[in-house]
């Protein structure tokens, strides 16, 4: 994943943004996208003024204000250029490049040349195509591109500047930072990615983790790949790739977000999609949920009881079922009496994934799997489905 930076977050609830962190009681950050900005402002305007603005103030695509206190300030006139760096502070987000030093070097350029992005230390480049950037392009993404042309210009008005500068982002560790991110798999070589659409991180909004999984998927359309798999962890997708010999760019870490997958699917099919998972996770699906966190969904006996019976349990183990402590102790009870309980979650979990994709050309098949990344139960390819989808 590429932490948990806001790469698309929604609209806020009513009473704005900050009245909705202010009920959750987590503090929110900047993503790296608004860190580089205020970098590249400061650095701008030293290099027309001399001095530079600290801290310096950045207006966000939804009209927020934020002043960033610069960690380094580097103003070398006579080769026409300035950096100038920023700790990116996420807030209470788990976000992997919490604490990352963003710089930015601003070079002037002759008139007519506009705004140019380099990759710098850390950053990373675009090497396969199906991201809203070409190949070859640093990996600087569209909006925080235009934040920084559009303070550019204004620093430019202002200072009677022209605002055609060459703008090098780099970040410090950040090749090391990335491995712990998407941008490999994603053909995101050398380093992270500079993000946001907003330029506010939101606690635990899981919306770069979102984005990502849309992003893995075009990737692998843009490869030609007609089968993907959706898995929840590591192991799931070990076992997805011995069973279909899958290549990297067709597997989407798909963690509790079943519903991210077959939502976007739905918009950009691909011909073929294999959902792998844990028992316990899939059973969720199989009931409907499309977000399979623990906090948001619970494994509901009942309904692992329900299926039981379909195939075959008497009431004595129905009710085992109904009681049992975990999704696996269940799966158990029903494999010692020979009730195929881990092939039923299965398909149930196909017809969930068939009603949500609303009969798009999607072949849908899964595996359930325990622990061990042992196949428990599966579900044959079927589909596409005119089924309705959960309301979820």
């Amino acid at each position: 994943m590429t932490g948990t930076e806001d790469a698309g977050a929604p609209a806020p609830a009513p009473g704005g943004r900050a009245a909705q962190l202010e009920r959750t009681g987590l503090r929110p950050g900047w993503t790296t996208g608004a860190c580089a900005t205020a970098a590249a402002t400061a650095a701008y305007t030293a290099l027309l003024t001399g001095r530079f603005p600290d801290p310096v103030t950045i207006t966000l695509p939804r009209g927020e204000t934020p002043a960033f206190a610069l960690a380094t300030e580097e103003l070398r006139p006579a080769e026409g250029r300035a950096a100038a760096g920023v700790v990116k502070d996420a807030g209470d987000d788990p976000d992997v490049t919490h604490g990352a030093l963003v710089r930015a070097t601003v070079r002037l350029l002759p008139p007519g040349s506009g705004v140019v992005f380099r990759a710098g230390p850390g950053v990373g480049t675009v090497t396969r195509p199906g991201l809203p950037l070409a190949v070859g392009e640093p990996a600087v993404n569209p909006v925080p591109r235009r934040m920084m042309g559009d303070h550019i210009a204004e620093v430019a008005a202002r200072h009677g500047g022209s605002g055609d500068v060459e703008i090098e982002l780099s970040v410090d560790h950040g090749e090391e930072i990335a491995r712990s991110t998407w941008n490999p798999r994603l053909g995101i070589l050398g380093g992270l990615s500079i993000l946001g659409t907003t330029g506010v991180v939101v606690p635990y909004s899981c919306s770069a983790w979102i984005d990502s999984i849309r992003r893995g998927i075009d990737v692998a359309r843009a490869a030609g790949r007609t089968h993907v798999a959706g898995c929840t962890g590591s192991t799931s997708e070990r076992t997805a790739v011995a069973e279909h010999g899958l290549p990297e760019d067709a597997l989407l870490d798909m963690g509790d977000f079943a519903g991210a997958v077959l939502k976007y699917l739905r918009r950009h099919p691909v011909p073929r999609l294999t959902i792998a998972g844990g028992f316990a996770k899939l059973s969720k699906l199989a009931a409907g949920h499309l977000d399979l966190h623990s906090g948001r969904s619970r494994v509901d006996k009942g309904f692992l009881a329900d299926l039981a019976r379909r195939g075959g349990a008497d009431e004595e183990l129905a009710a085992a079922v109904a009681g049992a402590n975990t999704g696996l102790e269940a799966l158990q009870r029903c494999a010692a009496r020979g009730v195929p309980l881990g092939d039923l979650v299965a398909e149930a979990a196909r017809g969930t994934a068939l009603g949500v994709l609303r009969g798009e050309p999607v072949t849908v098949d899964v595996l359930c799997i325990d622990r061990a990344g042992r196949v428990v139960g599966r579900a044959a390819p079927a589909g596409p489905s005119r089924a309705r989808s959960p309301e979820h």
